[in-house]
């Protein structure tokens, strides 16, 4: 399953976010550090289900008429603050955590209404750009610090007969949460000494800034933007590549109306509608929610997770199913699985992603919308339905 962390400074909303993406009891409170301890959950992104290419839709769970839910890890660890490479805060138990996390929403406080440490200041006195680079600068420099730590090993390493410094740089950064392809790919790029003797603090730094980039992309979450100068939302826009506005307030918000029975709303829609009696002040409150979401298309909170994983680490969706004409699994369930594949992803792929038993058996596939074997190296794209066909038993 994929791994989303929620990072950022204390007090900008991760616990928010958390407790909207996932529904989990989790401590919500306006002083830093409210999170110590890492919140581990499980969230969904959503896409389109194949099933709005038939007659009727499918009877799945994680369905709502079309709108396929697929599951994915959500991570709430502790704030970061100035300095944490160091140990500062809680900075080396937040940066351990995010070891195994496939992509970073670092969540930004929009409004301005926290400094950089995570205390409350009135809104607008802070600046909110400052904190877009924050987390990276930390994560580099952590990075940074365990191979300070560890080179003297590459070092005493490097004096026996048949020493490879790719291989001993592999052994290292995998332990840091990147693959073998992960280094291979950056070390291809990077030109560096063969001699670990030889290597200065800052090709240590530039091969951190390297991994982290390669091994954990970061999207920025303009968070409290229903409260925040609008100036703000747009600079922090300008200050970074990808920049999703949201209120995970008003997702928490619209997410505890639906499980009452109050609002008509699905994670992601652009709108929500009013079921049952309201006071005055919850109308009121979910009008504001309202016009946010004109603002920006939702609340933001299904966009960002939809973002991290859709676009910036390129996953499609794939379902694999056992019989190709009802699309349905031996026991009549309508496309009752779903997974997220990286791009590039082939039918062998998907069987392995099922069971490595399925994979280690495989023999052909069929693409269940055309009813047509497929060959093992056809890459597959959203919303494909597979069958695959494996001697496994």
């Amino acid at each position: 399953m994929l791994s989303i962390a929620l990072a950022g400074k204390p007090n900008a909303g991760k616990s928010t976010f958390y407790k909207a993406a996932t529904l989990a009891e989790v401590d919500v409170a306006n002083y830093p550090f409210t999170t110590i301890d890492p919140n581990r959950g499980v969230s969904y992104v959503r896409t389109e289900c194949p099933c709005l290419t038939r007659e009727e839709r499918c009877n799945n769970e994680h369905c709502h008429d079309g709108k396929r839910y697929v599951a994915i890890e959500l991570l709430d660890v502790a704030g970061l603050v100035p300095g944490a490479h160091e140990g500062r805060g809680l900075g080396n138990q937040f940066l351990d955590a995010l070891t195994n996390a496939d992509v970073i929403l670092n969540v930004v406080d929009a409004s301005g209404g926290t400094n950089a440490e995570g205390e409350p200041v009135e809104i607008g006195d802070h600046d909110p750009v400052e904190d877009v680079t924050f987390i990276q600068e930390e994560m580099d420099l952590w990075l940074a610090g365990i191979l300070n730590k560890n080179w003297e090993s590459v070092t005493r390493q490097s004096r026996s007969p048949g020493f490879d410094i790719d291989e001993a740089l592999t052994e290292l950064l995998t332990g840091v949460g990147a693959t073998e392809h992960d280094v291979t790919t950056i070390l291809r790029n990077l030109d560096y000494p063969d001699n670990p003797q030889e290597w200065t603090d800052a090709d240590r730094e530039r091969l951190a800034r390297d991994i982290r980039a390669q091994t954990k992309p970061i999207v920025i979450v303009a968070n409290k933007a229903d409260i925040a100068p609008p100036e703000n939302v747009e600079r922090l826009r300008e200050a970074a590549d990808l920049v999703i506005p949201a209120t995970a307030d008003g997702e928490l918000a619209l997410r505890q109306g639906a499980k009452a029975g109050l609002i008509a709303y699905d994670p992601g829609d652009e709108d929500f509608e009013i079921l049952g009696d309201l006071s005055g002040p919850q109308k009121k409150g979910l009008e504001k929610i309202r016009d946010v979401m004109a603002e920006f298309g939702g609340t933001g909170v299904q966009q960002a997770l939809n973002t991290a994983v859709y676009d910036l680490l390129d996953h499609f969706t794939a379902y694999p199913v056992q019989n190709e004409g009802k699309w349905t699994d031996g026991q009549g369930n309508v496309l009752p699985d779903a997974f997220l594949l990286p791009r590039g992803s082939t039918p062998h792929d998907l069987a392995y992603a099922v069971h490595s038993d399925i994979g280690d058996a495989y023999l052909h596939a069929v693409d269940a919308k055309s009813n047509r074997r497929i060959a093992e190296n056809h890459e597959l794209d959203e919303g494909d339905v597979i069958k695959i066909v494996s001697s496994a038993k």
